[in-house]
C-alpha cells in the first residue's frame, strides 16, 4: 500500500465536504442558499443544508433562515497557518531589510496554491496599500512577477496544463491575456532566472521577482518587489533591485 492509498484509508469525508462548503463562498457568491451551495460543491441539497447548519452552529456561518454567509471566525482557519508556519516568519526579516534599502516599495513572499499566487509574507510601503495586496490575498499567477517566477520553475508540460485551465482577464491595457504571451514570459523567466513584469494588474506598477529554493532544491516560494515605474527604465530597475533579491535568496537557502 503506497502513502496515498494509506491516506485514503484514513479519509474522513465529512471534513472534506465541510471544507468544500466553506470554500464555495466567494466574491460573487458571498451568500449561499442550500441549493446554490449544493450546486457549487456537488453535494445533494439535503447534504449541503446539513453542512451549512452545522457550520452555523459552530460559528463559522450566519443565516437568516434561507441564505448563509461566512463569519469572521473563518479567519481562524487561515491565520492558524500564519501563526504556526515557519516559512513566513523566516522570510519576514529579509523583506524588511530589502524594503529599508530600496524605500517606497512593497516586498513580498508568495507561494502557488492551485495555480493562484498567495502572499504569505509582506512588508508594505505606507504609500502603496490596496486590498488586492493584503497578506493572504490570492491573485492569478500570471498577473504577478512572483507568480511568473514560480511558474517558470515548473516543467513545460505542467505550464501547458496550467495555461489550459486559465481564464485571462485584462486589468490594464498592458495585461497579457493570450496563453502564448504568458507562456513566452514564463519561458523568458526560466531562461533568465528572474522576472520583470509591468502594469499587469495596476497601472504604473512594476514587479521584479526571483524563485527561492530550500537546501534540498525544492522551490518554496518567490521573493518579489513591487515599485512605481516612474521615469526609471526596466534595465535600471533590475540593476537596483535584483542584487538585493539575489542576496536574500542566497541567505534563505541556508535557512530553509
Amino acid at each position: 500500500m503506497d502513502e496515498r492509498e494509506g491516506a485514503r484509508r484514513d479519509w474522513i469525508a465529512g471534513i472534506e465536504k465541510g471544507l468544500r462548503v466553506i470554500e464555495a463562498f466567494a466574491d460573487a457568491h458571498s451568500r449561499l442558499s442550500a441549493s446554490t451551495a449544493a450546486r457549487r460543491t456537488g453535494l445533494s441539497r439535503t447534504a449541503a443544508r446539513r453542512y451549512l447548519l452545522t457550520l452555523r452552529e459552530l460559528g463559522y456561518l450566519e443565516s437568516d433562515g434561507t441564505m448563509f454567509w461566512l463569519t469572521p471566525r473563518v479567519l481562524r482557519l487561515g491565520w492558524s497557518y500564519f501563526d504556526s508556519a515557519r516559512l513566513p516568519r523566516t522570510v519576514q526579516p529579509f523583506l524588511q531589510q530589502i524594503s529599508r534599502e530600496l524605500g517606497g516599495v512593497t516586498v513580498s513572499f508568495g507561494v502557488l496554491d492551485e495555480g493562484d499566487l498567495v502572499f504569505i509574507a509582506r512588508n508594505v510601503s505606507s504609500s502603496f496599500q490596496t486590498l488586492s495586496f493584503m497578506l493572504g490575498a490570492r491573485v492569478p499567477a500570471s498577473l504577478a512577477s512572483a507568480g511568473i517566477a514560480l511558474l517558470s520553475c515548473m516543467s513545460p508540460v505542467e505550464v501547458d496544463a496550467w495555461l489550459s485551465r486559465q481564464k485571462f482577464v485584462a486589468y490594464t491595457p498592458m495585461t497579457l491575456t493570450r496563453p502564448d504571451e504568458v507562456c513566452a514570459v514564463i519561458n523568458r523567466a526560466r531562461q533568465d532566472g528572474f522576472v520583470i513584469l509591468e502594469q499587469q494588474m495596476e497601472r504604473d506598477r512594476r514587479g521584479i521577482a526571483v524563485p527561492v529554493q530550500s537546501r534540498s532544491g525544492q522551490v518554496v516560494g518567490a521573493l518579489s518587489v513591487s515599485l512605481p515605474i516612474g521615469s526609471e527604465s526596466p534595465k535600471a530597475a533590475v540593476a537596483r533591485v535584483l542584487p538585493l533579491l539575489r542576496q536574500a535568496e542566497h541567505s534563505l537557502l541556508s535557512l530553509l
